[in-house]
């Protein structure tokens, strides 16, 4: 705000430095502005005072309040040289008391110095010249400070250019979005949950550099390791090579040092030192460009300045940026870091990165190194969403690229990734930097904040809660630091620490997140799963934590909590017995889909196959459930059915048309790959031939269905009397008899055929039924109704699901293992 409006422009300049010399603060420096104004010279201290904007409106005697301010001012400006006499007795007259001797001194002496002081800056270089020379002397001190980096495990550092990667700013700060929970899920699908994003933002993006042209006073904020102040380098190094604001001279300032720095300087002090220290020893140069409005001044995280020195730091730039106005002025800060506002100052965001994003930094990352694996590492972030989901954050993308340069592979725990994860952002991340931050909850330990946000993850993803309000996320952390150390009893006071200990969660760690105004998630549902998962893993009373967790064996969501909770575990071996017993409770008590079973037990004891028994069972559970399911299943589409028969090939058993079984049956062919992970099938494949034979007359049967699968059904029967051992001779004469029967089905008159099928169809199809029941005891019609087939697909999927909990990176006994493989697939009499 300028005070002095109809002083001259050099006038005004003057006043605006000896303030900022002062370091005067506030009040203070309000009442100084106002005071040693010359259009307010001969203004009674009564009136002035009654006009100044006081910091503090509700002041009674405001007269008193300025003079108290004036003795104030009086004070420094005599520690800095001004001739202040004592006050004679009595009544003084006009030009005696001190703040009028201060004036006249301000006026007529340091005034008349300054002006002097620029006559004699005589250097006749023109403001393009001296930009120009001004920064090819920095820029060495740019380029070593600014253009390079180094970041967690990394052995050396890297060209910054060499892997920058273009920043988006979001220009409305998504944690002061007016919305409610139901309009946050607007923007994500919980039913589709491997998909399921909590950080999906709709809001317009604009580039980084953009920003920072449009507005020349910046307030730029972030989550910790969204790329800060990486950008903030990024733009000192582009304008310094003239690609950017290329008529100006970048100043790089780590707010952390400058608030450290011996003597406390002021801003315009600290500038000189640096410009010092880069030849330009002239201060008037700095207030020069200054003035010009021809510098970029780049402060660098204003989060990171300890309490003891922030309100000197805020004041510097609140003066500096108001007395330089002409200039561009950004800064950077985490969000929720500090409770203060500067007027003039536009707040942006910084936005996660994107796909486009994420793939450029990898390719840039892995360039130098190896090309190709750039191009895995995309391809294996495509096919994990949830390891994807960290990528969107810089600083997590590069723990993610470090690993996978070291393996070309993430680690096949993820629970081991995302503990690694949360460590850097809970401690490495300022540790490598030596920063110390005010700790609100300094009690809590590494631990103990581990222990804090597992209990609030557990407690709300239990509940399905994946935002929630402000209010009760606060009520989580008071039930849990009234039980530590001299933690306090009044509930106001526990409440107040809460509301604390949230935002130094958000703003020191970034784990939680206002998504909108008092509406706070995970910053990743990676984290709220794995948190989740910790909780449990390490629960005080396991037994009652896993059973409630093996109550959500069907629930979609819950499936990475499983494997992360199995990864956590030092034995799984409970878990995972738990689980089995919960699967099979799922179809205990209907006594068909225990009939079905023991058909499939049955049936795949008969087979000679070099499958594990519970391969087999698979196959046959699925080859009959998959056609119960398919009378229910859309005929839009013909398609091959191909089965693996070898882990490294799959082969085009039949060829057979079917239609929309080819899903079901990839959920075979995974469970018999998964369950038989050491076999090598190409060594015995006649003894698989039963299988083969079985899935050809159980095709069959489906394609009796209609008209139009019918057509297939003599090409289907050729191949099904191919499989037939002649062993079994009275098998094949009973299909060739039914394929005898049928019309040609190379005629192109499919009138007749039709005609056959109208008046035939039916009851050869009950008699291929008949054979195929009496010679291969498969094609029963089940006739499950609606449940039956819900429990029967949730059976499957949590058996499906169980072994791939045993085939991740846990540890499992075998003992434990061979048991429950030797039982999967069981009805309960056999288990």
């Amino acid at each position: 705000m300028n005070y002095s409006a109809k002083l001259s422009e050099p006038e005004s300049r003057f006043l605006q430095e000896m303030a900022t010399q002062f370091n005067f603060g506030r009040d203070t420096l309000t009442v100084f502005l106002y005071r040693f104004d010359k259009a307010k010279r001969n203004l009674p201290n009564n009136s002035l005072a009654e006009g100044i904007p006081w910091n503090n409106p509700k002041i009674v005697n405001k007269e008193q309040k300025l003079q108290d301010e004036l003795n104030t001012i009086c004070e420094v400006l005599k520690k800095n040289g001004c001739p202040i006499s004592k006050p004679t007795r009595g009544r003084q007259r006009d030009g005696e008391s001190p703040w009028e001797q201060a004036y006249e001194w301000l006026w007529n002496t340091k005034f008349s110095e300054s002006q002097q002081s620029q006559k004699e800056f005589i250097q006749p270089i023109e403001i393009d010249d001296l930009v120009n020379e001004v920064r090819e002397k920095v820029s060495t001190d740019i380029q070593k400070r600014c253009g390079w980096m180094r970041v967690l495990d990394m052995t050396h550092p890297i060209g910054l250019n060499d892997i920058y990667t273009d920043v988006n700013i979001l220009e409305k700060i998504t944690g002061r979005r007016r919305l409610e929970i139901a309009q946050l899920l607007e923007n994500c699908n919980p039913e589709d949950f491997e998909r399921f994003g909590l950080n999906q933002v709709v809001e317009k993006r604009v580039p980084g550099l953009t920003a920072v042209e449009k507005y020349s006073k910046l307030m730029i904020l972030g989550k910790p390791g969204a790329g800060k102040t990486t950008f903030l380098k990024r733009i000192a190094i582009q304008c310094k090579l003239g690609q950017f604001l290329a008529n100006h001279v970048p100043i790089f300032i780590t707010l952390k040092d400058f608030a450290e720095a011996p003597q406390q300087p002021s801003l315009l002090q600290y500038i000189n030192d640096q410009f010092a220290r880069n030849s330009i020893s002239d201060q008037e140069t700095t207030k020069t460009l200054l003035r010009q409005g021809r510098v970029i001044v780049l402060l660098d995280g204003l989060d990171e300045v300890t309490q003891a020195y922030n309100d000197r730091v805020l004041r510097e730039i609140r003066n500096f940026s108001t007395e330089y106005d002409a200039n561009y002025f950004v800064i950077t800060c985490r969000i929720a870091s500090k409770e203060y506002t500067f007027e003039q100052f536009t707040e942006v965001e910084v936005a996660d990165f994107d796909d486009k994003q994420i793939a450029e930094f990898a390719t840039k990352w892995f360039q130098t190194k190896d090309p190709k694996k750039a191009k895995n590492f995309i391809q294996k972030l495509q096919q994990n969403q949830r390891i994807k989901e960290l990528a969107t954050n810089p600083l997590l993308l590069t723990l993610l690229c470090l690993l996978f340069g070291e393996s070309t592979d993430f680690p096949s725990n993820r629970a081991e990734l995302y503990e690694e994860g949360v460590e850097i952002l809970l401690k490495k991340w300022d540790g490598t930097r030596s920063i110390e931050r005010d700790l609100v909850y300094h009690k809590l330990s590494l631990k103990r904040k581990e222990d804090l946000l597992s209990r609030i993850a557990l407690k709300t993803f239990e509940s399905g809660n994946y935002f929630f309000k402000e209010r009760l996320v606060e009520e989580y952390i008071s039930d849990y630091i009234e039980n530590l150390p001299d933690a306090k009893t009044d509930p106001q006071a526990l409440l107040l620490d809460s509301k604390a200990v949230l935002k130094s969660i958000e703003a020191q760690h970034g784990l939680l997140v206002e998504r909108a105004r008092r509406i706070y998630s995970f910053s990743h549902l990676t984290f709220h799963e794995f948190f989740t998962a910790r909780n449990i893993a390490l629960s005080r009373n396991p037994q009652q934590a896993f059973q409630q967790l093996v109550s959500h064996i069907t629930d979609k969501r819950w499936r990475e909590v499983f494997l992360l909770t199995v990864g956590i575990l030092d034995d799984a071996d409970d878990l995972l017995l738990l689980m089995k017993q919960q699967i099979d409770k799922l179809l205990e008590t209907d006594e068909k889909l225990q009939e079905f079973l023991t058909w499939v037990d049955l049936k795949s004891s008969s087979v000679e196959a070099s499958y594990k028994p519970a391969a087999i069972r698979a196959f046959y559970l699925s080859l009959d459930r998959v056609r119960d399911l398919d009378r229910d299943l859309d005929r839009d589409r013909v398609r091959d059915l191909v089965l693996v028969r070898d882990r490294d090939r799959v082969l085009d058993l039949s060829l057979v048309r079917v239609l929309d079984l080819d899903l079901d049956l990839d959920l075979v062919r995974d469970l018999v790959r998964d369950l038989d992970l050491d076999r090598d099938l190409s060594l015995d494949r006649v003894l698989d031939r039963d299988l083969d034979l079985d899935l050809s007359l159980s095709l069959s049967l489906d394609l009796v269905r209609d008209l139009d699968r019918a057509l297939f059904l003599s090409l289907d029967l050729d191949r099904a009397l191919d499989r037939v051992l002649d062993l079994d001779l009275e098998l094949k004469r009973a299909l060739q008899e039914l394929k005898d029967q049928l019309p040609d089905p190379r005629a192109d008159d499919k009138k007749s055929f039709k005609h056959w099928w109208q008046e035939s169809g039916q009851a050869w199809s009950e008699q291929l039924r008949t054979v195929i029941i009496q010679h291969r005891n498969i094609g029963h019609d089940w006739q499950f109704n609606d449940d039956q087939r819900r429990l029967l697909q949730q059976y499957y999927d949590a058996n499906k699901f169980l072994v791939d909990c045993l085939n991740s990176e846990c540890y499992v006994s075998r003992s434990v293992r061979l048991e429950i493989e030797n039982t999967l697939l069981l009805p309960v009499n056999r288990t």
